[in-house]
């Protein structure tokens, strides 16, 4: 009878001593056909939720790492109102110093705006909603109005660009008295959608009608910069703005030279500036 329950005892310390080693090899080798299913998966462009969690934590690794240097004066270049012909000409200098933006696009047809939403994503530019139409009396007319104003933007960008935004500027900005809606709805509204507003801090001044010149939108930029460590930067690329467009070079080469700044575009780690925020 002892010699049985040595035996039995014998079995069942080797049973769970080779199942400890089995749940070990198991997760190390689930993870493995976790990661090549992956791997293949991203490929073909098919996700599921379990496998955006292993993409997710594996980019985890490296949250502390960004292109920001803290120490720097952080500047986000935006630009309402286009895509127009002066949008091709703005990417073509931001692509020559290098620099990425921001662009809050309008719902423009045709192939020539269908060209420039894509040219501003594959350039690696932050695409924004401002507004399908731009018409206040539309959008603002109420909730409703403005929800599907956003809904119809946000899905249109998509289909042109595979890009489902979730970057927002007011029309007006969210500070604006045209609104027949209390503006903290439409606040609520967005925020409940995970869609972040942006304002700005930092205005070119040059939406105004008949234009500024060259020299006064470069000093509208320069001469508050420095009330700010980050600066939102308020330009059009609207198809009448072409002083915009010429003091958009000197802008850029007068912050390089000074040394203590950097152009980063707007993404959903970026602190947003807001004239209005229900969250203080």
């Amino acid at each position: 009878m002892k010699r049985i329950l040595s035996v039995l005892l014998a079995c069942i310390c080797i049973l769970i001593t080779g199942c400890q080693v089995d749940i070990d090899s198991t997760d190390n080798s689930s993870l493995d056909e976790n990661l090549d299913k992956t791997e293949y998966d991203i490929e073909s462009g098919v996700y599921t939720s379990s496998k955006v969690d292993i993409i997710r934590n594996f980019s985890n690794k490296n949250e502390n790492v960004t292109s920001s240097t803290d120490s720097k004066k952080k500047i986000y270049l935006t630009f309402d109102d286009g895509p127009s012909a002066n949008t091709d000409k703005i990417l073509d200098i931001l692509d020559k110093y290098n620099i990425k933006a921001t662009f809050f696009v309008l719902g423009k047809t045709g192939e020539f705006a269908s060209r420039a939403y894509k040219r501003i994503v594959d350039e690696g530019h932050s695409l924004g909603m401002h507004s399908f139409s731009h018409k206040y009396s539309e959008v603002y007319a109420t909730k409703e109005s403005f929800i599907n104003d956003v809904t119809r933007l946000q899905e249109y960008l998509y289909e042109e660009t595979g890009v489902w935004s979730r970057l927002y500027r007011f029309p007006g900005g969210s500070s604006n008295k045209v609104s027949k809606v209390p503006m903290d709805e439409l606040i609520d509204y967005l925020n409940e959608q995970g869609i972040r507003y942006f304002d700005w801090n930092v205005s070119a001044d040059d939406a105004v009608s008949g234009g500024l010149s060259k020299e006064k939108i470069v000093s509208n930029c320069l001469g508050t910069i420095d009330k700010y460590d980050e600066c939102v930067i308020l330009m059009h690329d609207a198809l009448d703005k072409k002083s915009t467009l010429n003091a958009l070079e000197e802008i850029i080469i007068r912050l390089n030279q000074r040394g203590d700044s950097e152009f980063l575009p707007i993404t959903d780690d970026t602190i947003p500036v807001q004239h209005v925020n229900k969250s203080k």
